[in-house]
């Protein structure tokens, strides 16, 4: 595919499969690849390993830093020169994450360092406001969405490819919990774009998944194309 940059912002509910499409789209495209949701679990892990209550989380922030590695085609995230990439997919992280961004000062904080990615274009990012708030402008948004049961079989099986412990009926209200939360903050919440193509990818496979969204990469950067020319 002869690749015009572009800015593709995906959003969507947790556990709906929208950090695999990213992956997938930016492998085939040779676009970076960033995972904001990995960014808020990597504050979320620095207030539990330092004790720091959520509510003084936003005196903190300076003493973060956060980076993506990748190693062996994987991407890792670094907390302060830590691999965390393993450990914020733990419980007591996904018991605290929507919490914490909930908080304006984290999300401000987070949205600076992730507009930043976006300035060469040629990137693909998740989030639940990526469209809305980092990148409004984005050329290319999709809003990914699943049934809920799917999404729990999912999270399980992540949880148990890492070898953590689990109980499908808590992995289920866990994430009921986080979409409530997520789409009612006041600050940024999770929200469908007017100009978002939504996928239900409920009974499609990752395949099926990447060729359609891929097919929509091709008539935004087609039309840009034309525009150009014009």
């Amino acid at each position: 595919m002869n690749v015009i940059p572009i800015i593709i912002a995906i959003d969507g509910y947790s556990a709906c499969g929208k950090s695999t499409l990213a992956k997938d789209l930016s492998r085939e495209l040779a676009y970076t690849y960033v995972d904001s949701g990995a960014m808020y679990r990597a504050v979320s892990y620095y207030s539990i390993e330092n004790n720091i209550p959520l509510e003084n989380l936003k005196h903190h922030l300076e003493h973060i830093k956060i980076d993506f590695l990748i190693q062996s085609e994987k991407q890792h995230i670094l907390l302060n020169g830590k691999d965390i990439t393993t450990e914020i997919r733990s419980a007591e992280v996904n018991a605290i994450v929507s919490p914490v961004a909930t908080i304006s000062e984290v999300r401000a904080f987070l949205v600076e360092q992730q507009k930043f990615y976006g300035i060469e274009r040629g990137i693909v990012m998740d989030g639940r406001d990526i469209g809305s708030v980092v990148f409004p402008d984005a050329e290319l948004k999709l809003f990914i969405t699943a049934d809920i049961d799917i999404r729990t079989r999912r999270r399980c099986e992540e949880l148990g490819a890492l070898g953590i412990e689990y109980r499908i009926d808590e992995v289920k209200a866990n994430l009921l919990s986080r979409d409530h939360i997520d789409s009612t903050r006041t600050d940024s919440p999770l929200t469908i774009c007017s100009d978002a193509i939504i996928v239900d990818n409920s009974d499609l496979s990752k395949e099926e998944q990447l060729n359609l969204c891929l097919k929509y990469v091709q008539q935004v950067i087609h039309k840009k194309r034309e525009t150009k020319s014009n």
